[in-house]
């Protein structure tokens, strides 16, 4: 393997999770006497350029042409949008002129609330089915893969973007620098880029091993952020720290020509990165036994459930859950069933561990003793939604970064279970 960045051969191991079947393609009840494809999941990194990555074994094509993942199934991650949209109309002096343009824009989640503010709006996104419904929306939508040639119609068509905006993208793209410069083609010359992005920081100190899955071909910090950028004639110049996705960054980034001087933020999320380690090699070596000490954890406590006759089920069935499963080898007979609010996965089965998905419904139809939240980066919104297992001492718990169960009383507090 090298570098998608450098193209350094100097790839150091950090975190070998297996092999797992890619996390979104649900199994259909037809397919369970079929055989699964799996691919290595193996997180290495550059000791060159810092940048951690996977190899690309798997395409966007043969993930992203239909997509599980609707984005508007997450109230908080809507409302999330919709505050980011009213601050940067705000921030940014954008008006009935202006035009936004959202690369992998799902849904129309966030640009729908471009269309409440009477903001020129235009969304790219590959996949078929969500880029019907955000189009049904009402959502100007290009049903594409964003290269460097469609990038090239899109300003002609349509203008250059006063803003770009790439949420949790920029990981998905195995031509990492021909992506960049596709961004850097849409964005106006004294336009704005902001990309949001789970944070390798949190990934390393928190041992969220399960953010790691074959659609996310590489792991940002700020450092290697900036200097993929860069590669674009881009320059980061302001930097927010988000709690999305169990910790994430809200990069802004303009072309050269108009850069700024960076805020004092860039410099401080720098300084925590180099203070944890992670300017260096040596800072991500931890990653690994500490993901390891989790997955006992989870294990030890979902073996005590079945030795005391406890049902348990899950709650979500997101991409993060199946590297979670899968690397602690959860099946039915740990995790009888795991429900979630997307129609589109109802009466699927989970890749590699066959675990049923279901209504959401079911949960208080069978009144398990304890529902195991996948999706542990929406604690707060999960313990609102699921206060209602308390009518039968149901139990609330999340598998990461620490084993704990929900506080339904304070959402803030928890109670750690190891």
């Amino acid at each position: 393997m090298r570098c998608r960045l450098c193209d350094s051969d100097r790839m150091r191991s950090i975190l070998d999770l297996g092999a797992t079947p890619p996390c979104e393609l649900f199994l259909t009840e037809s397919g369970l006497d079929m055989p699964e494809i799996t691919y290595p999941l193996h997180l290495r990194l550059c000791e060159d350029c810092l940048l951690l990555q996977i190899p690309a074994l798997i395409t966007p094509e043969a993930t992203f042409t239909e997509y599980a993942y609707y984005s508007s199934f997450s109230d908080s991650w809507v409302e999330h949008a919709r505050e980011f949209v009213v601050s940067s109309v705000s921030r940014l002096h954008l008006d009935a002129a202006s035009l936004i343009v959202e690369v992998a824009s799902n849904d129309g989640y966030l640009l729908q609330h471009c269309n409440d503010a009477g903001i020129r709006c235009l969304g790219i996104e590959p996949s078929h089915n969500v880029s019907e419904a955000a189009r049904e929306r009402g959502v100007p939508t290009l049903t594409a893969f964003l290269d460097e040639d469609l990038a090239g119609h899109v300003r002609a068509e349509y203008g250059p973007a006063d803003l770009v905006v790439a949420n949790n993208v920029y990981a998905h793209i195995p031509d990492l620098l021909g992506f960049t410069r596709a961004l850097r083609t849409l964005v106006a010359d004294d336009g704005w880029l902001s990309i949001e992005v789970h944070h390798a920081l949190n990934l390393v100190l928190e041992a969220q091993f399960d953010t790691v899955y074959h659609e996310h071909f590489q792991y940002y910090t700020v450092l290697s952020a900036s200097r993929a950028l860069a590669t674009a004639g881009l320059a980061v110049v302001d930097v927010e720290l988000l709690d999305t996705h169990g910790g994430s960054i809200r990069l802004w980034a303009r072309p050269d020509a108009a850069r700024d001087v960076p805020t004092p933020r860039v410099a401080q999320v720098l300084k925590q990165e180099e203070s944890a380690g992670l300017h260096d090699v040596d800072g991500y070596l931890a990653l690994e036994p500490q993901a390891r000490a989790a997955r006992q954890e989870v294990l030890q406590f979902l073996l005590e459930c079945r030795s005391n006759n406890k049902t348990v089920v899950g709650y979500g069935a997101p991409g993060k859950g199946n590297t979670l499963l899968n690397y602690c080898g959860i099946r039915p007979d740990l995790l009888e069933y795991t429900v979630d609010r997307n129609p589109y996965k109802h009466g699927r089965f989970t890749p590699g561990t066959r675990i049923p998905i279901l209504d959401p419904a079911m949960i208080r139809k069978d009144r398990p003793d304890v529902v195991l939240a996948l999706p542990w980066n929406l604690e707060v919104e999960l313990t609102e939604q699921l206060h209602y297992i308390t009518e039968w001492g149901g139990e609330l718990v999340f598998p990461l970064p620490t084993l704990h169960s929900a506080s339904f009383e304070s959402p803030s507090e928890s109670r750690s279970l190891t």
